[in-house]
């Protein structure tokens, strides 16, 4: 969910103030230059910081204290990648973060994230000289070699990476039967230092099984030889619910660090208690009574059976709320819950 015109944080960082100007400033700006206010009415989204950690430490506990790397990518799901670090790096529990975007990963040294950054997307030749200057793990999977060796020559330390392997979710990562060459020439090149090996998991549950298979024996079969694979990660928000097999060295969630479980029945197994850090919240800006017989929303989607009174809270889906949100959702008023009658609009 994206926060849309502001964002207030519980979590007590500092948020720049909205200025206001004069009379005697603005009549000596350019009046392109004087911005207004928001509406007080506009919705605005809350990070909830004690959640966040009770969350943590709930996937610690779930993973057997096993390190977390916090997956934190798509701008901290629409929630800033920063606020999310500053809130997590110290947590105890929480080993490192994920991005796939370079520029979230450089906006987190900026803001003075220490920790280990995994850069999971894509990279160029000077995006990697790039990262590895930030100090940030870049994700490999094809030959870059001779790359990482010129960049290790200017830096005069080798490049610490992970490397992804394919076990059958067909996105990205070597193939799990091409992996012992790449991971071989990686691991007998002084200029590189492999910090962690990964997969992801397709969520098909017989699927998955062989997936596990695939990585189980091609790690054994390297580390046979003698190979240090570094830290091993796989499980994801949804494999700490289904897979505590693959939990290996380290696990990735991203979702569940949010409170949202990825599958609704996963809420009902006592696995983990998660609590939502998010909330989208919005003013009411009208009550009225509906007669029987009365309609509201285009289309009349929603006809009164009864009298029936009906609040107005200015919130659509050009703020991110779902035009489907009307068949399921629910708004918290007070503290009670009411459904969300006709359709979601702008």
């Amino acid at each position: 969910m994206k926060p849309s015109r502001r964002a207030f944080l519980e979590a007590g960082l500092a948020l720049p103030a909205i200025l206001h100007s004069t009379p005697e400033l603005a009549a000596a700006q350019s009046p392109l230059a004087v911005s207004s206010p928001d509406s007080s009415f506009d919705p605005w989204v809350e990070i909830h910081r004690d959640h966040l950690r009770h969350n943590v430490a709930e996937i610690s506990r779930r993973a057997f204290g096993r390190p977390i790397l916090a997956v934190i990518k798509n701008n901290g799901y629409g929630t800033g990648v920063v606020n999310i670090a500053q809130l997590l790096e110290p947590q105890p529990q929480t080993f490192g973060f994920a991005v796939v975007k370079l520029h979230e990963a450089f906006s987190l040294r900026d803001a003075g994230i220490r920790k280990p950054i995994l850069l999971l997307g894509p990279f160029d030749e000077q995006n990697l000289a790039d990262a590895v200057a930030h100090d940030i793990l870049p994700m490999v999977y094809t030959p870059l070699g001779a790359t990482l060796d010129k960049i290790a020559a200017k830096t005069q330390k080798p490049v610490s990476l992970h490397i992804c392997i394919d076990t059958g979710i067909g996105r990205v990562g070597v193939p799990y039967h091409q992996a012992a060459p790449l991971v071989r020439d990686l691991a007998a090149r002084k200029s590189v230092g492999i910090q962690g090996t990964l997969m992801t998991f397709t969520e098909d549950p017989n699927f998955d099984k062989e997936q596990l298979r695939r990585f189980n024996e091609t790690c054994a079969s390297l580390e046979k030889e003698g190979l240090a694979l570094g830290k091993k990660h796989a499980a994801s928000s949804f494999s700490l619910f289904q897979h505590p097999d693959a939990f290996f060295d380290m696990v990735r969630p991203g979702m569940a660090i949010y409170g949202i479980y990825s599958e609704n029945e996963f809420r009902h197994l006592g696995i983990m208690d998660l609590r939502p850090a998010i909330s989208l919240k919005a003013r009411v800006i009208y009550v009225k009574k509906l007669r029987k017989g009365d309609s509201a929303g285009y289309n009349r989607a929603y006809l009164a059976k009864d009298d029936v009174w009906v609040a107005t809270i200015p919130v659509g889906h050009a703020d991110g709320w779902p035009r489907d949100a009307a068949k399921s959702a629910k708004v918290r008023i007070n503290g009670d819950l009411y459904p969300v009658i006709a359709t979601v609009s702008l």
